[in-house]
C-alpha cells in the first residue's frame, strides 16, 4: 500500500507539471509611438491584443505602452525589437533612412491607394515577395500603411502646385522629401512625436501626415487647412511593419505560436488597414467640427504633381540601380501589388476621407 502510495503521488506530480508546462503563462509587452487614442491603438493593437487572450484562453496577456513609455524614441524601434528590450511593437522602417531601402518603393509618390486597407493588403503581398530577408531578426506580424498622406497647414489651403514653394513642412520619411523638394517646399524630416512642438513653435508651416494622427496632434488647433490630391491614389504613404522579438516568438509552445500566428499575416495587415481608415474617418469628422478648412486640389492641379511624383520616381530608380537593387522591378511589382488588392477588393471605397467629405 505504501509502495501504491508513492507511486499515486509521483504519478501527481508528473501530471501536474507536464499541466503546468502545457499552461505556460506568459506576458508581452507591445510599444508604440502615438497616443492611445488614435486610431491604430484602438482599432488595431489592443482588439488584436484582447483577441490573442481571448484565443490562447488567458495564457498570453499582451499589454500596450503608447508614446515610447518603455523607453527609447520612435526610430529605435526596429531595434529595441530585435534586441529584446521589449517583445514587440510598431515600427515605421522609413525611420532610418537608408537602412531598409526596398520599401520606399511602397512610398513613392501615387503608388499607393488611399484605402488603408488596400494599401495594406499590397504591402503584405509586397512584403513577403520582397522584404522578409530585411526583416530576418524580428518576426513580423504584420505589414500594413495608412491610407491618404494630406497637407496640413497654418493659413488657407493649397489651391495650385505653385502654393507649395517656400513652405516649410514636416515629412515622415526619404521618398515624402524627396516629392516636397520637387514641389518646392522645404522638406523637413521629422517622426510624428516631434511635429506638434515643432508647429506650435513656428518652425514649420505645416507638414503631411493622414486625418487619422491629426485629433492626438492637434492639428486642429495648430493648423487651419487641410489640403488632399484628387483620385483615388495617395499623395504619398508610410510603410509600418507589426513586429515581434524573434528569440520570445521561438520561446513560446508551439500551441501558443499557433495563436500568435493565426493572428499575422495578411489578416493582421488588412485589420490595420482598416483601423486606419477608421481613424481617417474619426480624424475627419473632429476636423470639419473645428471649422478648419477641408480642400481637395483639382484634378488638374493633381496632375502637375503626378508629374513631378514621375520624375521622383524615375530619379529613384535610377539612384537605387545605382546602388545594385532591382529597381524597376520594385517599383513595378508595388503597383502591380496594389493593382491585384483594388482587383480583388472592389467593394472597397478608394476616395478617401477628404473626397467622402466633399461629396
Amino acid at each position: 500500500m505504501h509502495n501504491l502510495t508513492k507511486s499515486v503521488a509521483a504519478a501527481a506530480l508528473f501530471f501536474a507539471g507536464t499541466t503546468g508546462a502545457f499552461a505556460q503563462e506568459v506576458t508581452l509587452r507591445f510599444q508604440h509611438f502615438v497616443s492611445p487614442a488614435s486610431g491604430s491603438p484602438m482599432y488595431f493593437m489592443e482588439p488584436w491584443a484582447e483577441k490573442i487572450e481571448r484565443e490562447s484562453e488567458g495564457r498570453i496577456k499582451i499589454e500596450i505602452y503608447p508614446l515610447m513609455q518603455l523607453g527609447g524614441r520612435a526610430p529605435d524601434q526596429y531595434d529595441l525589437i530585435r534586441d529584446g528590450a521589449i517583445d514587440g511593437g510598431w515600427v515605421i522602417p522609413g525611420y532610418q533612412p537608408g537602412r531598409f531601402p526596398e520599401v520606399e518603393a511602397l512610398e513613392l509618390p501615387f503608388i499607393t491607394a488611399k484605402s488603408g486597407e488596400l494599401a495594406s493588403i499590397a504591402a503584405w503581398e509586397f512584403t513577403q515577395k520582397h522584404l522578409m530577408d530585411d526583416f530576418a531578426d524580428v518576426k513580423v506580424l504584420a505589414a500594413h500603411m495608412h491610407g491618404e498622406g494630406l497637407v496640413h497647414k497654418k493659413g488657407a489651403a493649397l489651391t495650385t502646385i505653385e502654393d507649395f514653394k517656400g513652405l516649410k513642412l514636416r515629412a515622415p520619411t526619404r521618398t515624402s522629401t524627396l516629392l516636397l523638394d520637387k514641389l518646392g517646399a522645404t522638406p523637413v524630416g521629422m517622426p510624428v512625436p516631434a511635429f506638434p512642438e515643432a508647429l506650435a513653435k513656428g518652425v514649420l508651416d505645416g507638414g503631411v501626415i493622414t486625418f487619422e494622427m491629426a485629433p492626438s496632434l492637434k492639428l486642429d488647433e495648430l493648423t487651419d487647412s487641410h489640403t488632399d490630391v484628387a483620385g483615388d491614389r495617395s499623395l504619398y504613404n508610410l510603410y509600418f511593419i507589426w513586429a515581434m522579438n524573434k528569440a520570445k516568438y521561438d520561446s513560446l509552445p508551439d500551441d501558443l505560436k499557433a495563436v500568435i500566428d493565426a493572428n499575422s499575416g495578411l489578416m493582421a495587415s488588412e485589420w490595420s488597414g482598416v483601423a486606419y481608415d477608421m481613424g481617417d474617418e474619426d480624424g475627419l469628422v473632429e476636423i470639419a467640427a473645428s471649422g478648419n478648412e477641408i480642400a481637395v486640389l483639382s484634378e488638374e492641379e493633381t496632375a502637375k504633381i503626378r508629374a513631378l511624383g514621375e520624375e521622383v520616381i524615375a530619379e529613384w530608380v535610377a539612384e537605387m540601380t545605382a546602388k545594385g537593387y532591382p529597381a524597376s522591378a520594385l517599383v513595378q511589382d508595388a503597383r502591380a501589388a496594389v493593382d491585384h488588392a483594388l482587383a480583388s477588393h472592389p467593394w472597397i471605397d478608394t476616395t478617401g476621407a477628404a473626397i467622402t467629405v466633399s461629396k
